[in-house]
C-alpha cells in the first residue's frame, strides 16, 4: 500500500487513500476473534488496490480479502468478513457507524416507499422509543459472511436499481415482529414483540424469505408453497394454467395436481371425438410456469402429480429424461409419482399393475384419495371390466422405470398418498390430500377450479418457518419459540394478499402453518450421534416436544380467537394428533414412550379446537439456514465448509461448531446407505402432520463396481412405505468430481435447476 494511491469518494472528488483508517477498519473487524489475523487481510485486500478505486470498492475489497482466508483450518474469517459487511451496510444505509433512532429509519423509508406507511400509524413515537432500546445492534457482529452476504442480497429492503440499502438486520428483524404484532392488545402487543425479536435475533427461530423480505413493506405475499389442482375439462384446466401464472409471478413453489385428466385416444362428447392426451395441457402448465421470470434471470418452478395407474404411465415417466424429443418431453417441470399400498403389494407378489384412463374410473380418482380400502374393491373391479379400456404392466417393469428416471434425473419424486391422508392432519372422507407441493412436505386439501374466480375451489397456500434445533437445550425449550412461531404465522394469514379468491377462501377456512427444523446435522454432531448410528430414542424424545407444543400452542390460540372456520374436517377436532395416526412399524425402530401429557391435551382439542388445521412440515431451508450460521434442514452437510453457488455469487458456509464438533459430523457422502438417514425421517414423520422433504442419496464408491443395484432402490423405497413415509424428494448421487461448489439453488432460465427457499420456503426456508 501506499500514500500516493488516490480514491474517488461518492461525490467524486479524490483523496489520498488512508491507510491508518483501513487499518483500524479491519483490526476492529479482528477484534475479540481467535484464529484471525488482521495484517493478513490487510496485505491481501492491498494487492486489488489502485489508482481511483472508489470508497465502495475499497470495502468490498477487503470483504473479500477475508472471505478468501475462510477454510477449515480457518474458519473464523467467516466472522471477520461478516463483520466488514455490517460496517459497510451501516454506511451505506445510515451514512455513519452508528444507527439512527428507529423512528427516524421508519420516516426516511416510509418517505422512500420502501416501507409499509402505516408503520407510522400502528405505534406512537413513545413506542418506537422503547422498541429502539431493544434493538441490540452489535448482535448483527455475530453473523457468519454467508449469512451477512444472503442478509444484503435477498433481504434487506433496497433500490435494486441504485443498489442503495435503507436498512440493517437488526432494523429488519425488530420491524418484521412489529408488523406481525401490530394489531395485538396494546397491553400485550410490546411483550410480543420483544419476544420475537429475541427469538428471530438469536436465531432460535428461523424465517422464510418471503417474510424477511416482504413484512414491513407493502408487499403483502408471503406463502411459499402453493397447491393448485385441475380436473378433467378445459375450463379447469385453463384456470389452473391462470392460477400457476399469478402465483409463479409472487415467487411462489408451485404443485400442480394433474392426475385426473383423461389419457390419450380417450372418449370425447360421446365418442365424436378422442382426446389428445396428458401431453399438451402439460406443456400448456409448463409454459404458464416459465412464462414469469424476476428480471429475466429465473424462472419459475413447479412439480405435477399424477398416479401410476395413468393409462399413459408409461410415457409420463419419461417425460424429463434427455433421450426424446422436445414433442414428447417436458424438462422443465419436475414429477410426482402416486402410489399406495396396492401398488406395493403387485410388487412384492411379482404381480401386474392395470392401467386406466382416469375419465373412464372416476370412482377411482375420489377413492384413491379418500379410501384406500374402497379403492382396493374398485380397482380390482374394473380390472375385470371388460368394457372399459385397460392396459396391464408387470408392477416389476413399472416400479423399475421409475426408478431409474428417478435416478438418472434426479427429479422424479414419489408420493405414498395413503400416508399422506391416514397420518394427516384432514379426515379424509371431507378433505382428502391429492397431491403435494414442490418440494415434497406440504400435504393440504385442494378442489378444481372451474374458473380463475370460482368461489368452490380450492387452492393450498402454507406459510412456513422453522425452530432452530441447534439452539435448543433440552426439549421444554421448543415451549416458546412453538408460541412465537404459531401466533407470528397465523398473523401473517390475516395481513396478506391473496391474488386468487380460492386461495383466500382456502386459508381463512383452514389457516394451515408449516413450522419445520434447521440445524439437525449440528444437533446430532453435538449431542455424539451420526447419521449412520443415529441415536433414534433421543429423536423421538426431542420430536415429541417440538410437535406437542405447537399444537398447544395453537389450540391456546384457538381459545383466545376461536378455531379455524373448517376445525370440524381435522382429526384434531376429534382429539387425535399425529402421535395417534403414525405407521406403528415405527415401534420397531424405538420403543413407543411418550413424554407429554397428550390427554390433556387431546381433551382441550376436543373442547376448544384447533386455530391452524395443520402446523409441521420439514422444509429445505439453504437460504434461511444460512442466515441463522445451521446446516440446511434436516440434512447432513456436503462439507465442513461448503461453497455455496447462487445468483449472488459464491460463498463459503462453515458448520457450526467446526473448532470442536469437526469429527463429529458425518458427512453426505460418507454414508454407505441412505437407511440411518430414512431410519431419522421415519421418527421424525410419526410427529408430523404433514410431510417431509426427504431426500435419498448414493456414492457408488460404496457399492461392488461402483454400481447402485436396483433391487438396492427398491428396497429402500419399500422401506420407506413400510415406516409410514409420505413423499420422497431428491435422488443424489455422487459423480466423484468435486462437491464443493453445489448446484445453484434456484431455477435459471433455460436450465434445469433445483429451487431454494426464495422460491419455495421454502419453500425453501
Amino acid at each position: 500500500m501506499t500514500n500516493e494511491i488516490l480514491i474517488t469518494k461518492r461525490d467524486g472528488t479524490k483523496v489520498p487513500l488512508d491507510l491508518e483508517k483501513l487499518h483500524k477498519v479491519i483490526f476492529h473487524a479482528c477484534e475479540g476473534i481467535t484464529g484471525v489475523s488482521p495484517s493478513q487481510v490487510e496485505l491481501n485486500s492491498s494487492i486489488s488496490f489502485y489508482e481511483g478505486i472508489t470508497s465502495s470498492e475499497i470495502q468490498e475489497t477487503m470483504i473479500k480479502s477475508a472471505a478468501d482466508l475462510i477454510s477449515e483450518e480457518t474458519p473464523n474469517y467467516q466472522l471477520v468478513a461478516g463483520r466488514l459487511i455490517s460496517y459497510h451496510l451501516r454506511k451505506v444505509a445510515f451514512n455513519q457507524f452508528e444507527p439512527p433512532a428507529l423512528i427516524e429509519v421508519v420516516k426516511q423509508n416510509v418517505a422512500h416507499r420502501m416501507y409499509e406507511p402505516k408503520l407510522l400509524e400502528w405505534f406512537t413515537e413513545e413506542e418506537y422509543a422503547t422498541l429502539d432500546s431493544w434493538i441490540d445492534h452489535d448482535r448483527d457482529s455475530t453473523f457468519t459472511y454467508a449469512a451477512m452476504e444472503q442478509f444484503r442480497g435477498k433481504y434487506l429492503v433496497q433500490d435494486r436499481y441504485t443498489k442503495t440499502i435503507y436498512e440493517t438486520p437488526q432494523i429488519a428483524m425488530m420491524l418484521i415482529g412489529a408488523t406481525l404484532f401490530h394489531n395485538y392488545p396494546t397491553d400485550t402487543r410490546m411483550k410480543w414483540i420483544k419476544e420475537f425479536y429475541e427469538s428471530v435475533s438469536k436465531f432460535e427461530i428461523s424465517l422464510p424469505t418471503p417474510v424477511m423480505a416482504g413484512v414491513r413493506t407493502s408487499v403483502r405475499q408471503f406463502s411459499s408453497c402453493v397447491l393448485i389442482e385441475t380436473d378433467d375439462s378445459l375450463d379447469s384446466i385453463n384456470a389452473t394454467a391462470a392460477a400457476v401464472v399469478k402465483y409463479v409471478s409472487k415467487r411462489a413453489g408451485i404443485g400442480i395436481g394433474a392426475g385426473a385428466i383423461r389419457a390419450l385416444g380417450s372418449s370425447i362428447n360421446g365418442g365424436h371425438a378422442t382426446h389428445t392426451g396428458v401431453i399438451p395441457f402439460y406443456k400448456l402448465f409448463q409454459s404458464a410456469v416459465r412464462s414469469c421470470s424476476q428480471g429475466g434471470v429465473r424462472g419459475g418452478a413447479a412439480t405435477l402429480y399424477y398416479p401410476i395407474w395413468h393409462y399413459e404411465v408409461e410415457e409420463l415417466l419419461v417425460l424429463k429424461n434427455n433421450k426424446g424429443v422436445e414433442d414428447n418431453r417436458i424438462r422443465h417441470l419436475d414429477y410426482g409419482v402416486q402410489f399406495n399400498k396396492v401398488f406395493y403389494e403387485r410388487l412384492l407378489s411379482g404381480g401386474d399393475i392395470t392401467l386406466f384412463s382416469p375419465s373412464d374410473v372416476p370412482e377411482l380418482v375420489d377413492s384413491f384419495y379418500s379410501d384406500p380400502d374402497t379403492f382396493r374393491e374398485l380397482y380390482e373391479v374394473a380390472e375385470r371390466k371388460t368394457s372399459i379400456r385397460k392396459k396391464k404392466v408387470p408392477a416389476i417393469d413399472l416400479f423399475s422405470s421409475f426408478m431409474q428416471e428417478r435416478k438418472d434425473t434426479g427429479r422424479i419424486y414419489l408420493m405414498n398418498v395413503d400416508h399422506a391422508n391416514e397420518h394427516g392432519s384432514f379426515i379424509p372422507e371431507y378433505a382428502p390430500i391429492k397431491q403435494s407441493n414442490l418440494c415434497c412436505e406440504i400435504n393440504l386439501p385442494t378442489k378444481p377450479l372451474k374458473n380463475i374466480d370460482d368461489p368452490n375451489g380450492e387452492i393450498s397456500l402454507c406459510t412456513l418457518a422453522a425452530i432452530n434445533w441447534g439452539n435448543i437445550k433440552n426439549p421444554a425449550g421448543f415451549q416458546k419459540p412453538a408460541e412465537l412461531l404459531v401466533r407470528a404465522l397465523d398473523q401473517l394469514l390475516d395481513y396478506q394478499d391473496y391474488p386468487v379468491l380460492a386461495a383466500e377462501l382456502s386459508t381463512m377456512n383452514r389457516r394451515p402453518l408449516g413450522v419445520g427444523i434447521i440445524n439437525f446435522a449440528y444437533w446430532m454432531a453435538k449431542n455424539g450421534m451420526t447419521y449412520s448410528k443415529p441415536d433414534l430414542p433421543m429423536i423421538d424424545e426431542w420430536a415429541e416436544a417440538w410437535s406437542y407444543y405447537l399444537i398447544q400452542a395453537s389450540n391456546q390460540l384457538a381459545k383466545e380467537r376461536g378455531p379455524c372456520k373448517k376445525n370440524i374436517e381435522t382429526k384434531y377436532s376429534l382429539g387425535i394428533c399425529p402421535i395417534d395416526t403414525y405407521k406403528k412399524d415405527v415401534d420397531d425402530l424405538v420403543p413407543h414412550d411418550p413424554k407429554m401429557d397428550w390427554a390433556t391435551l387431546r381433551h382441550d382439542l376436543r373442547e376448544s379446537g384447533i386455530r391452524n388445521s395443520t402446523l409441521m412440515a420439514l422444509m429445505p431451508s439453504e437460504t434461511s439456514s444460512q442466515i441463522s450460521n445451521a446446516t440446511n434442514g434436516i440434512e447432513p452437510p456436503r462439507a465442513l465448509v461448503s461453497i455455496k453457488q447462487s445468483k449472488d455469487g459464491v460463498l463459503k458456509q462453515v458448520v457450526p461448531g467446526i473448532h470442536h464438533l469437526k469429527n463429529k459430523y458425518e458427512l453426505l457422502w460418507e454414508q454407505k446407505s441412505p437407511q440411518g438417514y430414512l431410519s431419522i425421517c421415519a421418527v421424525l414423520q410419526k410427529y408430523v402432520d404433514q410431510g417431509i422433504s426427504v431426500n435419498t442419496s448414493y456414492n457408488p464408491a460404496h457399492y461392488e463396481d461402483e454400481k447402485i443395484p436396483l433391487s438396492t432402490l427398491l428396497q429402500d423405497i419399500i422401506s420407506f412405505y413400510k415406516y409410514g413415509g409420505k413423499q420422497l424428494y431428491y435422488f443424489n448421487t455422487y459423480d466423484g468430481a468435486t462437491d464443493e461448489v453445489e448446484e445453484p439453488a434456484h431455477p435459471y432460465i433455460g436450465q434445469d435447476q433445483p429451487l431454494d427457499d426464495e422460491e419455495c420456503e421454502s419453500c425453501v426456508l
